[in-house]
């Protein structure tokens, strides 16, 4: 796909594309801003300019010359970069050359680390999500939990760049991460870092004619991941699918043409999304081209809190056109876009360049998608009917005549004991783990019932 800095070509030593970022460390990419001659009045304000940076040269010196400890001067550089950047919104920052090579490495859906997501809130590093079956997912992390302390250094003064610098670390080794959830009281967690490779796509059949579909992170494969879940579902239920739950559940974002891409899968024509700079000239609408890669069938959208950024493109696209229910809870709210710039010898900024907006015209930035149907993730326990008797129990109840005859000899009539009860309802909640997921299929077969029936 060839297009302006803002959508992604691969990554290269040479040209990088865009991507659209989820919470760090999934940041979005792009090539050289376009160069814009000097506005008028541009003396004047260059001349104060020039004052501030004298000031920053002062401060500098003063360091270097009087701090108490002897410090480094690209470490000063580089951390005076980095608090401009991040003060600007979350999600701008400076990347070292070592973050940067980390970063092109994590877009090609391999990387080393623990599997997690994360942004930063009132000085914490807030858990986004954690990646499917990586040692933050193994571990129980989830979304909203706050990072308060790693390896029992306070989180509170470091930069998010930091806090992510200290969380990786050799294959196999050790690191104690405190949490706080919620109102509980901080406990520790010890992950074991591992290299994270990433399958954005995952499917199965639920039901032998409900296709499941997952996608964990927008990834340079994640549309032909896509292309090939859609036809094994196909050929697995035997041409016999009648419609497809996409789980974009926890899913922190990724490149921007994935986004673009998924969304085209579903759509036979139409905007996508937009993105606006501050420059009226700079703004870029994606369509659909022709072609359904479901072919029409029932189609529902998973979303949660930890569905942000590239997720909620492809959420609100197919919301905004019809295609496809959403289902869940609210989502992220990110709705932003990270332009990566390469700085030669010194790694890159990562800087918010655009806001995107669904076809509507909507903007979701610290709003999220709304659900069309509203289900929270819920936890099913068994419950005791308190031993209740039922038709079959009372005394001289009329026989049903279909019933099978009554076995010879004395027998003693059963009244249902809380014990029963309770393993029957035990084996129903051990069976249905996902709750949300459930609530879908049971709209899904909902919707193709009703368009099963004949018409009049």
């Amino acid at each position: 796909m060839k297009t302006k800095y803002m959508v992604a070509a691969l990554l290269s030593a040479a040209a990088v594309g865009a991507l659209l970022n989820g919470p760090l460390p999934f940041v979005g990419l792009a090539g050289a801003q376009s160069s814009r001659g000097p506005s008028a009045g541009a003396p004047a304000k260059n001349a104060d300019t020039y004052q501030q940076l004298n000031l920053f040269g002062e401060v500098f010196e003063r360091v270097r010359s009087d701090y108490v400890e002897p410090t480094d001067d690209k470490d000063l550089v580089e951390n005076a970069l980095n608090g401009m950047l991040s003060a600007l919104d979350p999600h701008s920052g400076y990347l070292n050359e070592k973050s940067f090579r980390d970063m092109q490495v994590q877009t090609r859906g391999e990387f080393g680390g623990l599997g997690i997501e994360v942004t930063q809130e009132n000085g914490l590093v807030k858990v986004v999500s954690p990646i499917d079956d990586t040692p933050a997912a193994r571990a129980g992390l989830q979304p909203n939990d706050l990072i308060v302390a790693i390896d029992g250094e306070q989180v509170v003064g470091l930069s998010l760049q930091e806090a992510v610098e200290k969380m990786r670390g050799p294959v196999n080794s050790s690191i104690k991460l405190s949490i706080r959830r919620g109102t509980r009281e901080p406990f520790d967690v010890t992950l074991q870092r591992a290299i994270i490779t990433v399958q954005s796509v995952r499917s199965r059949i639920e039901g032998e004619d409900i296709g499941y579909v997952r996608i964990t992170s927008f990834s340079e494969q994640t549309n032909a991941g896509l292309t090939k879940a859609i036809e094994k579902l196909q050929a697995d239920s035997k041409g016999k699918m009648r419609g497809v739950i996409l789980d974009l559940r926890n899913n922190p974002g990724g490149l921007l043409d994935q986004a673009v891409a998924v969304s085209d899968s579903f759509l036979e024509k139409g905007e996508i999304v937009s993105t606006r700079t501050r420059r009226a000239d700079d703004a870029q609408r994606f369509n659909a081209r022709p072609g359904d890669l479901a072919k029409g069938l029932p189609l529902i959208v998973l979303i949660n809190s930890g569905s942000a950024s590239a997720s909620e493109i492809v959420a609100g696209a197919l919301q905004d056109h019809r295609r496809g229910i959403i289902m869940g809870t609210k989502s992220f709210g990110k709705g932003s876009v990270q332009t990566i710039i390469p700085l030669p010898g010194h790694g890159a900024m990562r800087l918010t360049t655009a806001r995107y907006y669904t076809p509507s015209g909507r903007s979701i930035q610290a709003l999220g998608i709304e659900p069309d149907i509203q289900v929270e993730q819920l936890r099913l326990e068994a419950v005791s009917e308190g031993g209740r008797q039922r038709e079959a129990d009372l005394r001289g109840a009329l026989r049903n005549p279909n019933a099978p005859a009554a076995p010879a000899g004395p027998s003693t009539p059963v009244t249902p004991t809380n014990g029963s009860n309770g393993e029957n309802a035990a084996a129903v909640a051990a069976e249905v783990q996902d709750y949300q997921l459930t609530r879908a299929i049971d709209v899904l077969r909902g919707i193709t019932l009703y368009n099963s029936k004949p018409t009049p």
